[in-house]
């Protein structure tokens, strides 16, 4: 009988890797580079070499859980805009490689609430969501206990959501002014510079290039006025995200993960006033929060994939 259980979290930017036991203890965690070289093709290759490194049998790995940056419709990837994955069987592709089709696929937002309601913030929530911040934005829904995927998988594409309605910045999926471009990571610089450019509103990063998502938000903490203007921008959009998965699927908590989450409660408390503003009663009590496994909930949710199976 097998001994552990991997849980992998594919990003545009690192793949993270976890080794679980069987009881679902996290006992091991690292991560590698995303090589998105010809539309992905080294991934997978790239995940099983860095899993022979651990050197552990294969008769020892009960199975494998993925969570990937796309819609998934029965283990196939239909589209993953930010790796180049189109109608791609993961599952097919890695089972050759292991000779185990112990194998679970899922959206990567849907693996992160799925964490966040094992083992971490949304414990003891049958309805729940998650918005996910990091390279693109996803958003995964637990509806009575159970992840609500779509007829096509899309169910939960939020950043794909068009909240800009005029010269709206080009979107991977096609699209412009889709909410990924103006709240994911690389859309909060887009409109830092935007702001920059185009006000007179003072700041001390004005001339600066380079400038990370975190020096805005931490110059925004610190009073800086052009760095506040943003943060509130960002904040509006994701408390609409919020209202419209508010009256959609009415979660009883709605959790805000990603690298942009660290910001804490001052970024929470933003996007709460603004979700107040919309003021539909029957929702006033949802719950907005921050996650609470960081950067391990996908790893946490793909795991669980192979354990409630």
């Amino acid at each position: 009988m097998g001994k552990y259980i991997y849980g992998f979290d594919v990003g545009g930017t690192t793949i993270k890797i976890g080794l679980f036991s069987s009881a679902g203890n996290l006992l091991k965690k690292w991560e590698i580079s995303t090589n998105k070289d010809k539309d992905g093709k080294y991934i997978v290759g790239d995940i099983y070499n860095a899993i022979l490194k651990q050197k552990i049998p294969s008769t020892d790995i009960i199975g494998y859980g993925f969570g990937v940056p796309g819609p998934v419709v029965s283990g196939v990837i239909i589209e993953c805009v930010n790796l180049g994955w189109e109608n791609f069987d993961l599952k097919a592709e890695f089972a050759l490689l292991t000779g185990n089709d112990n194998i679970f696929i899922e959206n990567d937002a849907n693996v992160a609430v799925l964490g966040e309601t094992w083992k971490g913030a949304a414990i003891g929530y049958k309805n729940s969501a998650m918005i996910t911040i990091g390279t693109g934005i996803g958003c995964g829904i637990v509806v009575n206990g159970m992840v609500f995927s779509g007829a096509d998988g899309a169910a939960g594409e939020i950043g794909h959501l068009r909240v800009i309605h005029e010269n709206g910045i080009p979107c991977k999926c096609g699209g412009k002014g889709c909410f990924e471009t103006v709240a994911s990571a690389t859309g909060i610089k887009h409109v830092f510079i935007e702001m920059m450019n185009n006000t007179d509103i003072p700041s001390k990063l004005r001339g600066m290039t380079g400038v990370s998502v975190k020096k805005i938000f931490d110059s925004a903490k610190a009073g800086d006025a052009l760095c506040l203007a943003v943060v509130d921008e960002i904040s509006y959009h994701l408390s609409y995200a919020c209202h419209v998965i508010s009256v959609t699927t009415n979660p009883a908590i709605i959790l805000i993960g990603g690298g942009v989450s660290k910001a804490g409660e001052f970024f929470i408390d933003k996007i709460k006033t603004h979700f107040d503003e919309f003021h539909y009663i029957p929702v006033k009590d949802t719950i907005i929060a921050s996650a609470s496994l960081g950067n391990d909930a996908g790893i946490y949710g793909a795991a669980s994939l192979v354990i409630y199976d």
